[in-house]
């Protein structure tokens, strides 16, 4: 039995380092899963941020939709990979671009129009995109006895119908290119002559490809222009100021927790300590992994979290302690402890849960962060808290600690 414990304790602790070197240094020469690998925020990295605004009221999702697919089109083409596009609101669009230092030459860059273009091989403008009157996906067969298979449905208008009755009689058996300010986005061919103003675009789609092009095509007849509100620029060395801040802000928040547990509660103290730094470890690795964009707001969030894992030892602990005093043996009080605090510690989580929850769907920008790190982080917590911490403490009595006054309190 007590080598069981030992080894239980050694594999903890390995797990432990293990976490700790992976988020630290990396998997590979490029370091992958690694904290350095967190995609950061506009405040951390530096860049611009623009708010753009739909002149109309009337806008439907899939209009807006559209053009948050041109401009996060437009970001591509300007090799702005890393740039973020979102709606904010019902009319709104946010645009953050990491790295960036002039938000007016990236307004310039971006544009406000889409320019869309339905252009034969020798460069000649069949019709426009205002000639387009919808630009769906569909799931369906498009040949006899054929597999349902995505593709892109077009609907012109009356104009449009006749131009483009002309164009595919004339371009049958070559490509007609739709193209998106210059860039070609889709190049079909044409199959047959189109007379009824309904045209459907094949080819090896999935899903997410088909509804990336319909949205592209409808942007080009987008009936409203998106005007810039807001525009701000976050110098590179204010983000590295503000990253740093937090970064020690959270070590010594950190380190304070770790000795405080450590005195208070000694060896459930240690158990505590152990599994708070897998929690680390855990939330960094994943950050990395998911690809989550960290914030200022985000390290708050993570900073909390711990907060919340050590209140849950904390629970777990004074359970315990009532246990013993009642005086029970250390492994029923182990046992009791954590039966006892279990719906506390679930109650408290769940309702800072729905909070999250509601900050991430409403939020946006910096309140979204602070509450992606923050679910991640209670999720996390709770098994660090209630799995983890309960093994640390079997694996400690399975090797021989099984005074209670190891464990900083007395029986009866």
């Amino acid at each position: 039995m007590k080598t069981r414990g030992i080894l239980m304790m050694l594999l903890v602790l390995a797990v432990a380092a293990g976490l700790s070197w992976v988020s630290y240094y990396g998997v590979g020469s490029n370091g992958t899963l690694s904290a350095a690998n967190i995609k950061q925020g506009l405040d951390l990295s530096g860049g611009v941020y623009i708010v753009y605004e739909a002149d109309q009221a009337d806008v439907t999702p899939e209009e807006m939709q559209a053009a948050v697919s041109l401009i996060q089109g437009r970001m591509d083409w300007n090799g702005w990979t890393e740039a973020e596009v979102a709606k904010e609101g019902d009319h709104r669009i946010r645009v953050d671009i990491p790295g960036v230092e002039d938000a007016e030459e990236a307004i310039r860059e971006i544009g406000q129009t889409a320019q869309l273009s339905f252009v034969d091989q020798e460069g000649k403008v069949l019709l426009t995109g205002d000639m387009v009157e919808n630009a769906t996906k569909q799931v369906g067969a498009t040949s006899s006895g054929g597999t349902a298979e995505p593709y892109i449905a077009l609907e012109f208008n009356e104009e449009g119908t006749e131009l483009f009755a002309e164009a595919t009689k004339a371009n049958i058996g070559k490509p007609i290119y739709i193209m998106m300010d210059g860039e070609i986005i889709s190049a079909p061919i044409v199959q047959t002559s189109i007379t009824d103003g309904h045209a459907s675009i094949t080819g090896d789609f999935t899903g997410e490809s088909a509804e990336e092009l319909a949205s592209l095509i409808r942007a080009g007849s987008l009936p409203f222009n998106l005007n810039v509100i807001q525009m701000k620029n976050v110098g590179a060395r204010l983000g590295a100021d503000a990253l740093s801040s937090g970064i020690l802000a959270g070590v010594v928040g950190m380190a304070l927790v770790l000795v405080f547990m450590l005195v208070v509660y000694k060896l459930l103290g240690l158990a505590a300590d152990i599994a708070l730094v897998i929690y680390i470890g855990l939330e960094l690795t994943l950050l990395s992994a998911l690809g989550i964009t960290l914030t200022l707001p985000g390290i708050a969030g993570i900073v909390l979290s711990i907060g919340m894992a050590v209140d849950a030892n904390v629970v777990i602990f004074e359970r315990l302690k009532e246990e013993l005093i009642m005086g029970k043996t250390l492994r029923l009080a182990v046992k009791n402890g954590f039966s006892r605090a279990f719906p506390a510690i679930l109650d408290g989580n769940v309702t800072t849960l729905i909070a999250a929850a509601v900050l991430f769907l409403l939020g946006s920008g910096t309140v979204k962060g602070f509450a992606t790190t923050l679910i991640m982080g209670i999720l996390i917590s709770m098994f660090t808290a209630l799995v983890v911490t309960r093994l640390i403490i079997q694996a400690m009595m399975h090797s021989g600690l099984y005074n209670p006054k190891y464990y900083g309190m007395r029986s009866k």
